[in-house]
């Protein structure tokens, strides 16, 4: 381990979920928290909260409602195959399923062969989704 990443013995909950990439970015994270999507012993948390290996951490993330368990702290972010040394993933395999068919539902099919929508075509399907 480098020394750039430094283990502590607490980490804020929301630089931690950026860290282990369940989050895009720290402030998508901290609006997570702040909408009551990321919940700790089934309690809604503050970005600021400090976090403890061993803790079980509910997470709304996109379309998908993740559960892992905090097995190690860190403040930077790591590649995507380091992320399994620092939590492990309790989420069931039917909420990635749930989520995979709610994404692709979402998403309005454009008809075959007839090549990109349009800009107004564009707006007029958004608009359709979001009235």
């Amino acid at each position: 381990m480098n020394s750039a990443m430094q283990i502590s013995q607490s980490v804020r909950l929301d630089k931690w979920l950026w860290a282990v990439r369940l989050y895009k970015s720290r402030s998508l994270a901290i609006q997570a928290c702040q909408g009551g999507h990321v919940k700790i012993a089934g309690q809604r948390v503050k970005p600021s909260r400090a976090i403890h290996p061993g803790e079980v951490i509910t997470a709304l993330a996109g379309h998908t409602h993740r559960t892992v368990k905090v097995i190690a702290l860190l403040e930077q972010r790591v590649g995507a195959r380091r992320v399994s040394e620092f939590l492990e993933d309790l989420t069931p395999a039917e909420e990635y399923v749930r989520a995979r068919e709610a994404a692709r539902q979402a998403k309005p099919l454009f008809p075959k062969g007839f090549g990109r929508p349009t800009k107004r075509q564009r707006r007029e399907m958004d608009g359709l989704l979001n009235p």
